[in-house]
């Protein structure tokens, strides 16, 4: 009962924190002239990878990289599948030219270097400084980007924005910075209380550290991106709802797994199942985003339920993988030769059709 709980509680606390941090750094953003993509891209994608962040790292310092890393791999699938399906199942979601160009690629590049770091079997501490200056150079360029933007540009930012949150005055932003501060410290207490429960749930079900990291604890610290991108749907704020994912991605690998991989004592351990199967779909999952990106400049709400499908047939190779093993080899054939084809197919067949439709507007 006192688990049950705990995990509650938890997530309860994670969510308020999230919610409390991103409100307030967006409202900062905003009074400092950076567009909201780029607010997406960099303030609240921290915000909200702040609770992968605190258990990953409080996990790694425990002894626990195998829920480090899966906390992260787990979370940029779902991030991708579930949460980008979700939004995009509410309302088409228009992508803009800078993340078709810039973040999406950045983003498949990153997921496939993670990839080769960890074919050694560990992702070292020279690896994690790597990933960190990356991260860094990242939010460097997209702040001096986003600050270079037209007049224009900040007019349609701001449309509807209040006039003290676009010209806040010094009180406004000290005390802004200090609910950050809260929020931060309510993921902090959030996250530990869930991630505690998570694993004692798990562990009590004969779950290992690595699927319990994929599914229970990246699920438990993706609440706030589910909250964020939903939210910035309903409202129509689609910039920000496909800016936050694309973002909190790279921020997971960049900062988060960087910051594990430097703190604990031997790196990142990397086991062969999550080698040969967990990373390769996290990088399936960042590829995916590119011809369905392009064509049409936008994520339909077909395609959104598409990423929903691949997200309960990932989930449910994980269940079966720990339940009933002997099956998970017919599974997985089924999902190779029928689902990944079919998706093949289908995504082709519209990129077609989407680029005559392109060729037919500039003849007109």
């Amino acid at each position: 009962m006192l688990i049950a709980l705990s995990l509650i509680g938890g997530m309860i606390i994670l969510t308020a924190g999230a919610e409390l941090l991103v409100r307030n750094a967006s409202k900062l953003a905003v009074g400092l002239g950076i567009s909201p993509l780029v607010v997406g891209l960099t303030i609240v994608a921290f915000g909200t990878s702040a609770p992968e962040l605190v258990v990953s790292l409080y996990a790694t310092l425990d002894g626990q990289t195998d829920i480090a890393l899966g906390n992260v791999v787990g979370s940029n699938i779902l991030n991708i599948l579930l949460i980008l399906g979700i939004s995009a199942s509410i309302i088409p979601l228009t992508v803009i030219r800078r993340v078709i160009q810039v973040d999406v690629p950045l983003m498949v590049l990153l997921s496939f270097g993670v990839l080769l770091m960890a074919a050694n079997g560990a992702i070292s501490r020279v690896d994690g400084l790597l990933l960190l200056a990356f991260q860094i150079g990242y939010t460097w360029w997209s702040v001096w980007e986003g600050r270079r933007a037209t007049k224009e540009e900040q007019a349609l930012w701001l449309d509807g924005v209040t006039a003290e949150d676009a010209k806040p005055t010094p009180l406004r932003m000290l005390l802004e910075l200090v609910l950050i501060g809260v929020g931060l410290g309510m993921l902090v207490l959030g996250s530990r209380l869930f991630s505690s429960a998570a694993v004692e749930i798990a562990r009590s079900f004969g779950v290992s550290e690595f699927v319990i990291g994929l599914t229970v604890v990246a699920a438990g610290t993706s609440l706030p991106e589910v909250a964020t991108s939903v939210v910035a749907a309903l409202r129509g704020e689609r910039d920000m709802a496909v800016g936050n994912i694309v973002g909190s991605n790279i921020m997971n690998l960049a900062f988060v797994l960087a910051l594990c991989s430097i703190f604990a004592t031997d790196g990142i351990a990397v086991s062969q199942a999550a080698l040969w199967f967990d990373l390769p779909v996290m990088c399936a999952a960042a590829f995916a985003c590119l011809p369905i990106f392009f064509s049409g400049h936008s994520i339909a709400r077909w395609e959104g339920a598409l990423f929903l499908f691949y997200y309960v047939a990932y989930t449910a190779y994980l269940v079966i993988s720990q339940t009933m093993e002997p099956w998970i080899d017919h599974y997985r054939l089924a999902l190779l030769g029928f689902a990944v084809p079919l998706t093949v197919v289908t995504l082709a067949v519209s990129s077609v059709n989407e680029f005559r439709a392109q060729r037919a507007r500039r003849r007109e």
